[in-house]
């Protein structure tokens, strides 16, 4: 294939992983500007990957700040959800200390979320369950996490019983109603149970949140909801064997 070939790449650097873009967006601070000035420039793929991943840090860092105290448990969550390699620790850590220390709300970076994927989206949802691995990392959830993470969610569009469905696979004394899981009614036919499992999977399927705008190093966010998922079915349907 010749150089002049149309299908030949055009040369150029490879393309960078979504730290290594985290960390140009933060080099291109100006003078004054905050976390949230960064943020409100990254409007379209491959930008809302990481606009994504600033989101989510600046709520975790929000949500901590709420609560009062930064555990070790919720930074090492925090670790597991994104998979920070080592030599990308400085820049997650440069986000999560501009995060606490940039004068606009948490609700500014859950409003721009919301309208980026679009309210009541399943990212959004994702993106809860997140703030709720993190908020449970050290094994209770505070009333002010709770009040946080209700806030967020309203801003996000999402409904009582979604949040009540994801309250429920982080904080053990919530139990889970396998039919609010599935959005089903209880009297629902077990062919409509199985259509609405099915689509469930699907709807959270790694690649149809990838494409949404979820990052590869993210996906781990929905996992906690396909095991709720696939529960619910089985508790479903050996009630009704």
């Amino acid at each position: 294939m010749s150089p002049a070939d149309p299908m030949t790449p055009p040369p150029g650097p490879p393309p960078q992983g979504l730290w290594a873009r985290i960390a140009a967006a933060l080099a291109a601070l100006g003078r004054g500007e905050g976390l949230s000035e960064v943020f409100a420039r990254l409007r379209t793929p491959p930008e809302r990957t990481v606009a994504f991943a600033i989101a989510v840090i600046a709520l975790g860092a929000k949500m901590a700040k709420a609560s009062g105290t930064v555990t070790r448990d919720e930074v090492r969550a925090f670790r597991e959800v994104f998979h920070i390699p080592p030599e990308e620790e400085a820049n997650a850590g440069r986000v999560f200390d501009l995060a606490r220390q940039d004068v606009a709300g948490f609700d500014l970076y859950a409003r721009r979320l919301a309208r980026m994927f679009g309210p009541g989206d399943r990212v959004l949802e994702t993106v809860l369950q997140g703030l709720f691995h993190i908020a449970m990392a050290d094994g209770s959830f505070d009333p002010a996490e709770e009040a946080f993470l209700r806030e967020v969610a309203a801003i996000f569009g999402l409904s009582d019983r979604a949040f009540r469905c994801i309250c429920a696979q982080f904080v053990p004394d919530r139990p889970a109603d396998p039919f609010e899981v599935l959005e089903v009614a209880p009297d629902a036919p077990m062919a409509e149970v199985r259509r609405a499992w099915s689509r469930a999977v699907r709807d959270n399927h790694p690649d149809i949140l990838i494409a949404r705008g979820l990052p590869p190093e993210a996906v781990r966010l929905a996992e906690a909801r396909m095991v709720a998922i696939n529960r619910a079915w089985e508790e479903i349907r050996s009630t009704r064997d």
